[in-house]
């Protein structure tokens, strides 16, 4: 696996499906430095963190949630700074925190074999709650370069974050455009709030969770078609 570099503030590790793991961003301003996403398990944040020791880059200050699965926040009682995520996303992340140290994690190994391959060979599993809580929308200067981090109603989950690198006109969307989590269809009315988000922001590139980079345009044809 290697980190790739997107533009001038931006890099990246790639998703990989075999145990469902995302792409990891990774957004560097002349001041700090900031994640998207944490990973999937502590094994997976230290691997986006050995890619960016690698190429000389410090770790990142902030990490921002793009929602609550697993796969995008599980990984971040290993990460280096603090957190961020929206009031939803912490309020998932709690309810699930609370089951694993009540009950233990088999609920959660039940619910997909990726999971247990991320987790095989005893991995614990951790889950921690955002350090910094945020409603709505807040903007990020992380030194010549802008980072707009916002809430957005989306078809994939009630808690959808997108984050917004302004200065390379890129959007993460972590599985904002996927189908719903529970019941595997999109709401054409969901689709369309959120492509009506992405419009406004105008981006030239959008990443989602566990895709490659793509025109704006390819992540809106593909929310909206066949609704």
């Amino acid at each position: 696996m290697e980190l790739k570099k997107l533009s001038e503030h931006i890099w990246y590790m790639p998703y990989e499906s075999e145990r469902d793991r995302p792409n990891l961003g990774y957004v560097k301003g002349k001041n700090w430095s900031l994640a998207i996403d944490a990973g999937h398990s502590a094994a997976h944040t230290k691997e986006f963190y050995a890619l960016l020791e690698k190429e000389n880059l410090p770790l990142p200050y902030l990490t921002v949630f793009t929602h609550w699965h697993w796969d995008h926040t599980f990984g971040m009682h290993a990460a280096n700074g603090l957190s961020i995520a929206n009031e939803k996303t912490n309020s998932h992340l709690a309810e699930w925190k609370n089951k694993i140290e009540k009950n233990g994690p088999a609920e959660f190994f039940a619910l997909h074999e990726s999971i247990r391959k991320e987790y095989s060979e005893n991995k614990e599993v951790v889950v921690k709650l955002a350090d910094i809580v945020y409603s709505g929308e807040m903007s990020l200067d992380l030194g010549d370069c802008t980072v707009k981090v916002i809430q957005s109603e989306a078809p994939h989950t009630d808690d959808s974050t997108l984050v917004y690198i302004e200065n390379d006109k890129t959007l993460f969307l972590g599985d904002a455009a996927c189908k719903d989590f529970t019941i595997g269809k999109k709401d054409p009315a969901l689709c369309k709030k959120l492509a009506d988000s992405i419009r406004n922001l105008n981006p030239q590139t959008c990443v989602e969770g566990h895709w490659v980079p793509v025109e704006t345009d390819d992540t809106l044809n593909d929310l909206l078609g066949g609704l």
